[in-house]
């Protein structure tokens, strides 16, 4: 069902205003149940992936390139817009000219992945991009799943969507309802919790990964950007995990910090 529309204003577009208001967006796509995916790629994905579209906003270059997405949903409109109008609407280049407002969808409950070998648990990282990349590395290193403190960034924002490339669509991932028992209930489930840390006691990543049992499920515990993990995680897990460093320089970005967490103790 292709609309032209040439008036920024038309409340069809509503979904896809100011993509760049993280308080905006962060209110309408919780009220209206919907997700932003940004590319022809990640389109692809998110409907692989079974999340159900609501709407798709195309520049006429990506009609073609699209079409076997858009006519597996016939009833699903595709406002097709100038990049210029795009711009105008979303407040912000639309470089790839393909957007798409997706259902969205609560798929797993943190209790659902504690069956799960290997487990990134992100603690109350709040930057989208990080959150999005920490995802990419867990799924590309055959990490299974991911748990998210309530107060951490929203993985299906539309910036950690296009940061992780699609692979929050095929990560199982869940938010932890109680921030204070989440270490305690890793424990219970089996798992060996493995804090990454700069405290004094902590040990090298290679001397930890070299400890563990081919069966060993393990849980990684990552912290906030500025901070790093709360004393109340860190004290409860089983063992603190450092990346030796050099130059002077303490510490990693978390993302890059989980990336090489995930490949060492993969």
């Amino acid at each position: 069902m292709i609309i032209a529309i040439d008036v920024p204003g038309d409340e069809r577009l509503a979904d896809y205003v100011r993509l760049r208001d993280v308080s905006l967006r962060r209110h309408l796509e919780s009220a209206e149940g919907l997700f932003i995916a940004e590319g022809e790629k990640v389109i692809r994905r998110a409907v692989e992936g079974g999340y159900r579209p609501r709407s798709f906003l195309l520049a006429e270059r990506w009609l073609a390139s699209l079409n076997d997405v858009v006519a597996a949903h016939p009833d699903v409109p595709v406002y097709l817009v100038t990049e210029e109008l795009a711009e105008q609407v979303t407040g912000f280049h639309v470089h790839r000219g393909a957007l798409a407002s997706l259902h969205r969808e609560t798929r797993h409950r943190a209790v659902d992945l504690l069956g799960l070998r290997r487990l990134v648990v992100l603690e109350d990282i709040v930057d989208h991009t990080n959150v999005g990349a920490i995802l990419r590395c867990a799924a590309g290193l055959g990490w299974d799943g991911a748990l998210l403190a309530p107060r951490a960034a929203d993985p299906l924002y539309r910036r950690s969507i296009k940061v992780a490339m699609g692979a929050v669509f095929s990560l199982p991932w869940a938010r932890l309802d109680d921030w204070s028992g989440a270490v305690g209930m890793l424990r219970d489930a089996g798992y060996r919790v493995i804090a990454l840390a700069l405290t004094p006691d902590a040990r090298e990543l290679d001397d930890v990964a070299r400890s563990l049992g081919v069966d060993d499920k393990v849980a990684i515990l990552l912290g906030t950007e500025g901070a790093g993990l709360s004393e109340r995680w860190v004290s409860e897990a089983d063992e603190v995990a450092v990346i030796p460093m050099q130059a002077g320089i303490d510490s990693l970005n978390v993302a890059a910090a989980a990336a090489v967490a995930c490949y060492a103790l993969r």
